[in-house]
């Protein structure tokens, strides 16, 4: 890989959210005690990753046709380009992404809250971007639900994404909200981003895109690495 094929780092601590956010109850107990250092791009860094584009089958980017019967729930599309600090696209990029299902349980052991478990949704997919950065998926919108953190505890809907970009020093994992959600105000990972920063992490409700009688869809672009990127999200420990 060249290294002139990679984009440039810019300082961006002041639009992601901090290590430490004292709202955000679980950062207490994982956040650094000293600041990161940031390093240098060396051959290991920019060689990679190397994920197979072959093994990723066109199935997996529809979460809602990985079983025998159809996901309870509104069926929506996202879709989006993936492009770097540098505005230019990044083709043929593994994005993965996981979700709770239509009534905010995870199909997870450690997710026991009493919603319904969808038996035709397994909440995970994944997709490679094509030669201009788009990728692609259709869900079912997730629902909200309770967590730990404080009293009367809810996360707004959402979806999770892992991007891996062109190099490992592009991993992204972060957070993927839904528009006009009375939610966002309340919740301390959402409000650990900057405000200025926040709208980078909504997605945009796409009429356009809509197809009839079929599926509601979102657009939602995400910016790797340096100025203007999309901000980290910090997974809580139920969303793993």
């Amino acid at each position: 890989m060249d290294l002139n094929d990679l984009a440039t780092y810019v300082d961006d601590r002041g639009s992601q959210p901090p290590l430490l956010c004292p709202a955000y109850r679980s950062t207490r107990l994982r956040a650094p005690l000293r600041p990161p250092v940031l390093l240098a791009q060396r051959l290991t860094e920019v060689t990679g990753p190397l994920l197979g584009e072959e093994r990723v089958m066109a199935v997996e980017a529809d979460l809602t046709a990985r079983s025998d019967g159809e996901p309870i729930g509104q069926r929506i599309t996202v879709q989006g380009q993936v492009r770097d600090s540098d505005g230019r696209a990044v083709p043929h990029t593994l994005v993965e992404i996981w979700q709770a299902n239509a009534a905010g349980r995870y199909a997870h052991e450690r997710d026991t809250w009493p919603a319904p478990l969808d038996p035709h949704f397994a909440g995970v997919g994944r997709a490679m971007t094509d030669a201009e950065g788009r990728y692609r998926f259709t869900t079912v919108r997730p629902g909200a639900y309770p967590w730990g953190n404080h009293h009367n505890a809810w996360r707004p809907a959402h979806l999770h994404f892992s991007l891996f970009g062109r190099s490992f020093t592009q991993r992204l994992v972060t957070q993927m909200y839904f528009p006009d959600d009375p939610l966002h105000a309340f919740d301390p990972i959402f409000c650990s981003v900057p405000e200025s920063a926040r709208s980078r992490l909504v997605s945009r409700f796409s009429m356009d895109d809509t197809q009839p009688a079929w599926a509601l869809a979102y657009q939602w672009d995400i910016v790797l690495r340096g100025h203007g990127s999309s901000p980290f999200g910090q997974p809580h420990e139920q969303d793993t």
